[in-house]
């Protein structure tokens, strides 16, 4: 098989990486992708089984905080370029284990950021390192404005600290090293094969169970959901047209109140599993408001769709009856991924009020 390139995906066996796995695989059959993840509880093999034999795959299961590990990868594959999503993400966690954000988000950045300048530092080919960031890194937005690749960093949790201080480190290989790499900043994703304990796979599953749907604080923390499958559209466009040291904002134009939200989801649940409308809105149950709770966040996407020609497909009542109905359709999966350590953990985060 005559293969153009060598490309290195980070994480991609979790919720995005597996996305945009699945997509280069197939779009680009003379495209070698190795897929690293180290198989954490994000992880799981079971969302990449439609494309694990295909001939252009590979998966390697690793470390990144490992630089010994990383480095060794570099030299045998000898990549052409890296798109790097590993990285621990969800807030919860990183106020319960900061440390663990340090090591995976800060130190596994910077391990693939020093193989890559080692392996390409005599090489004439077209390479390029790509990290994919979050919206987070921003802070909080009031009731108007939206973030653009120019508002200045404030992150507010140990989570969107680490993914800053990685997002700088980035640029600093550029500036200094000239290292080729762009940034992309996505706001909240959603669709198949999220974990169970972000919000919108929670949700289903708890009133798929007739379980409590816990709802921070009231509720009005308005976040802007982006479908997963367009997000690795957006990826892909980035990887192969944008600019380097250049950094893109990648929303989906769909603001919502978390309760609001919720409220809608609860609807189409009923009708979905036969309930009489509003049975699962009496699910709701407000907790303790989660320490430092950004208020809002909107991506300005502009530069992305103007320099570069994507948007965003669905809506999201598109979207959400979508991964409603594939969660629905895929009860196997969330049974498979949902273990009693993780429900020990939702039992501590969400105490109640």
């Amino acid at each position: 098989m005559n293969l153009k390139k060598t490309i290195l995906i980070t994480g991609g066996a979790g919720f995005i990486g597996s996305h945009l796995v699945r997509l280069y695989v197939n779009k680009y059959p003379d495209y070698k992708i190795i897929n690293l993840d180290k198989l954490t509880y994000a992880g799981n093999l079971a969302n990449l089984k439609d494309i694990e034999d295909k001939a252009n795959y590979e998966f390697v299961k690793g470390d990144i905080v490992d630089a010994d590990f990383i480095h060794d990868l570099f030299c045998k594959y000898e990549f052409d370029g890296v798109i790097h999503l590993a990285a621990e993400s969800h807030v919860d966690r990183s106020i319960t284990n900061p440390t663990e954000f340090i090591f995976t988000n800060i130190v596994g950045t910077t391990n693939l950021l020093n193989a890559a300048k080692f392996i390409w530092k005599e090489n004439n080919k077209e390479n390029l390192f790509y990290h994919v960031s979050t919206d987070e890194v921003y802070g909080s937005l009031g009731k108007t404005g939206f973030f653009v690749e120019t508002t200045p960093y404030d992150p507010r949790s140990p989570y969107s600290a680490s993914k800053a201080s990685s997002d700088h480190l980035v640029r600093a290989y550029y500036h200094t090293f000239n290292l080729p790499v762009v940034i992309s900043n996505c706001s909240n994703n959603y669709g198949s094969f999220q974990f169970p304990e972000k919000l919108i796979p929670l949700f289903i599953n708890n009133i798929r169970e007739n379980k409590p749907l816990p709802v921070y604080g009231k509720g009005e923390n308005i976040r802007d959901w982006l479908y997963v499958e367009d997000h690795a559209i957006a990826i892909d466009t980035i990887y192969h047209n944008g600019k380097i040291g250049d950094t893109y904002n990648i929303g989906g134009h769909n603001e919502w109140t978390n309760i609001a939200l919720i409220k809608v989801m609860c609807k189409e649940m009923d009708k979905r599993l036969g309930r009489k409308i509003g049975t699962s809105e009496k699910l709701i149950t407000y907790v303790k408001d989660r320490a430092g709770h950004d208020l809002r966040y909107a991506i300005d996407s502009t530069k992305l769709q103007e320099e570069l020609g994507w948007k965003p497909s669905l809506q999201f009542e598109e979207g959400i009856e979508r991964t409603i109905g594939w969660y629905l359709e895929n009860e196997d999966w969330l049974k498979n991924v949902t273990s009693g350590q993780y429900q020990k953990y939702y039992e501590e985060q969400y105490e109640k009020r």
